[in-house]
């Protein structure tokens, strides 16, 4: 049964680490919220390591200049694993091939093909015409406003052709302040449908953990078997892939359910379970608002 709390501080100190979902849960896509920031810098006084898992297909430092300019501070957190950084390192490994076909935004994610320095003599990666291509890169669609069946004719020759398409985000939507907006994840779902091969690197498949586990225990004082929670708006993400990690959960239900939670300042909780129900998932902990 899933536990509704008031407060972040009232089951903190039974971990730690948090590993800390960003968008609609740090930020709203414009701007941090402040109760979370604030959160998160106290359980750092207490002692607590905060990892920010997020779905981003940027690279960690483009992703630590981006959350400084919604005004999140350094303060706030310890280290970044981002799905960018994981489905880089499987791009410079050959996952997809040399020569691929790019779909994202120019130049918001040019970051992604920066060179990777964890990677022993990468493969050269070059962007071509769909009809050149080894594969698919995917950090989002060309519109995030259109609906992703324009992606349909495309996707059609590349799964007659073979090719691969690497999803650097999971996520199917996300709320930019209070404008919904399709991501990459949404793409390599319908590339799925259509009979084409997606590999995933984010949240909630295990590539990600892993990256964040490596980051955790880089960081000093690290103990050999921390105790851990997974924090996120993303029912399917963040919250799929800490059960799927075996590890605790904290549901922020005024993200992405804020409706189907009927949440305001806390979730409803005959609305929360329903929408768990619907599910078939079960969070150990909900909150309205990380705080």
């Amino acid at each position: 049964m899933t536990q509704i709390i008031e407060r972040f501080d009232e089951i903190s100190d039974g971990y730690d680490a948090a590993y800390v979902d960003l968008w609609g849960c740090m930020h709203n896509g414009i701007e941090a919220i402040p109760s979370a920031v604030r959160a998160m810098e106290d359980y750092r006084l207490r002692g607590g390591k905060v990892v920010l898992v997020t779905n981003s297909p940027r690279p960690w430092d483009s992703v630590a200049e981006q959350i400084k300019g919604f005004g999140i501070p350094d303060t706030a957190w310890d280290a970044i694993a981002t799905s960018g950084d994981s489905a880089r390192a499987a791009m410079y490994l050959g996952a997809v091939g040399q020569k691929v076909w790019f779909m994202g935004e120019s130049p918001r994610d040019d970051d992604f093909f920066k060179p990777l320095k964890i990677i022993d003599n990468p493969v050269t990666i070059q962007k071509v015409p769909l009809d050149e291509a080894e594969g698919i890169v995917c950090c989002g669609p060309f519109d995030p406003m259109a609906d992703v069946d324009v992606n349909r004719p495309e996707f059609l020759l590349a799964k007659q052709k073979g090719l691969k398409l690497l999803c650097a985000n999971p996520d199917l939507v996300v709320d930019r302040g209070e404008v919904r907006e399709w991501c990459a994840g949404a793409l390599a779902a319908l590339y799925s449908e259509m009979g084409g091969q997606s590999l995933y690197f984010g949240k909630p498949h295990t590539p990600i953990y892993d990256l964040a586990r490596r980051r955790l225990a880089a960081l000093p004082d690290t103990k050999d078997d921390p105790r851990i929670i997974c924090i996120g708006d993303g029912i399917l993400t963040d919250i799929r892939g800490g059960i799927g990690e075996d590890l605790d959960t904290l549901f922020i239900t005024g993200g992405l359910a804020a409706s189907e939670t009927k949440t305001t300042q806390q979730p409803d909780p005959d609305a929360l379970n329903s929408y768990l129900q619907t599910e078939l998932l079960s969070p150990t902990h909900a909150i309205g608002f990380l705080r």
